[in-house]
């Protein structure tokens, strides 16, 4: 794809993509170019298999205030008067919903970096992830409801799996922002830092130690802990028995406990990269 001009993409040699969201002088909002450039680096990242964990972070005061209201005035026509026109309300929202779920689905782990503030759109974007780390001075909003709508691409279906229900209807309902430390206390964010310095540090550290992992474990392991969150035990359980019994790895297990014993990195296979039918031929 061209170079991007919402978002910087780095891959460093310890396998870790870093995903900058760098449109500081707009709060980072998100237009159809965000959306389409997001889009386009998260599905090279999936097939690529190069990356072994993905950290986004932002520049800026704030993380991301969410959508570019100037967006429903002009590049996107949101059309109610006829029925044909809300359907096409149904199919643009799934596609834009599509993009949020490739951060969820990608092969590798995502931990997000979150300063300042984490608006509408943002917090749609963040509960996707595996892991969220933030500055003292972050806070999320559910903020659609303070614009006469309701959030549509994805916090109120994972933001339940993540916090206490009650909490996500104070929320949704209220348009209240919810300060860092009180995210801390429900587990929406894993840890709270003084400096955005010192949480980028701390989620690149967090990157790098999954990177050291066998990459196929760590692909099962994402994969099983999805599955579980939506199903039942039991059938977790037996998907667990299919996963395991199609990756499992005597190599790999070998080579970590070698690497731990001798207190070095282990030497592991990457993802093997992804073809696409309208890539081949």
């Amino acid at each position: 794809m061209t170079t991007p001009t919402c978002f910087s993409l780095n891959l460093g040699d310890d396998h870790v993509a870093h995903l900058v969201l760098n449109r500081p002088e707009v709060m980072n909002t998100m237009h159809p170019t965000f959306w389409r450039e997001l889009d386009g680096l998260l599905t090279q990242i999936h097939q690529e298999g190069k990356a072994r964990a993905l950290v986004i972070s932002s520049t800026g005061k704030h993380f991301s205030a969410g959508m570019a209201l100037e967006t429903f005035a002009g590049a996107i026509q949101m059309d109610d008067q006829s029925p044909e026109g809300r359907a096409a309300i149904f199919d643009l929202l799934t596609d834009m919903q599509a993009t949020f779920t490739k951060i969820e689905t990608l092969r590798i782990p995502v931990i997000f970096a979150i300063q300042g503030g984490c608006i509408g759109g943002a917090v749609d974007m963040v509960t996707c992830g595996c892991i969220r780390y933030a500055t003292q001075d972050a806070f999320f909003c559910i903020q659609e409801i303070n614009i006469g709508m309701v959030a549509d691409v994805g916090t109120l279906q994972r933001l339940p799996k993540l916090v206490p229900l009650a909490v996500v209807k104070e929320l949704a309902y209220t348009g209240r922002r919810l300060g860092a430390q009180r995210a801390l206390g429900y587990g929406l964010v894993n840890e709270v830092f003084d400096t955005p310095e010192a949480m980028l540090a701390a989620a690149l550290q967090c990157a790098r130690e999954i990177a050291s992992k066998p990459p196929i474990a760590i692909w099962g392991t994402k994969q099983a802990v999805n599955y579980a969150r939506d199903h039942s035990v039991e059938d977790s359980l037996r998907q667990m028995g299919w996963l395991q019994g199609a990756i499992w790895s005597n190599r790999h297990v070998g080579e970590s406990i070698a690497a731990m014993k001798g207190k070095r990195s282990g030497d592991f296979p990457p993802l093997a990269p992804l073809q696409t039918f309208n890539s081949l031929g």
